[in-house]
């Protein structure tokens, strides 16, 4: 992520929900600031289940045969489902992984994200390509006054 200030300098920080303080990573206005999320985190998805959970208010997600899901519990994700935006939602938080082999018959990991899909009556389609991926949300805090960020994702090799 590349942060550039404009009048004071500021203090960043990101996660599933940050609030930036003085201890946080600190960009200066004569520098642009370059801070590495990590690694891109994303997968497709093969299945989706509404109305999923003991409350019956989560969205249960699949992803192919063989594959672990890279999302942990507390993580932040978004999904897309090409052609079908009902089931489309940003930055929900995964509640539990399950990476067992033969869940339900099977080979493939499933995620249950806090998203009330129980209303969405769409049925999923493999054949609408849905991917799902890491979100996170950025904080500023400037140094004192007022100033402004400008906040960018870029990828470095």
């Amino acid at each position: 992520m590349r942060v550039v200030t404009e009048g004071v300098g500021c203090h960043v920080a990101f996660g599933t929900n940050p609030t930036a303080t003085e201890q946080d990573y600190y960009v200066p206005v004569t520098d642009p600031g370059r801070i590495s999320l990590g690694p891109v985190t994303t997968l497709r998805v093969v299945g989706i289940t509404t109305g999923a959970g003991a409350s019956g208010n989560k969205t249960l997600i699949t992803f192919p045969e063989g594959m672990a899901s890279p999302f942990g519990p507390g993580d932040a994700v978004s999904l897309t489902v090409d052609g079908v935006p009902a089931f489309d939602f940003s930055h929900k938080i995964v509640n539990s992984v399950n990476n067992s082999a033969g869940v339900g018959g099977a080979f493939s990991g499933q995620i249950l994200v806090d998203y009330d899909s129980s209303s969405i009556t769409a049925v999923y389609n493999q054949n609408n390509y849905a991917s799902m991926r890491t979100s996170v949300i950025v904080a500023v805090k400037t140094q004192s006054g007022s100033g402004l960020a400008f906040i960018q994702q870029v990828q470095v090799s």
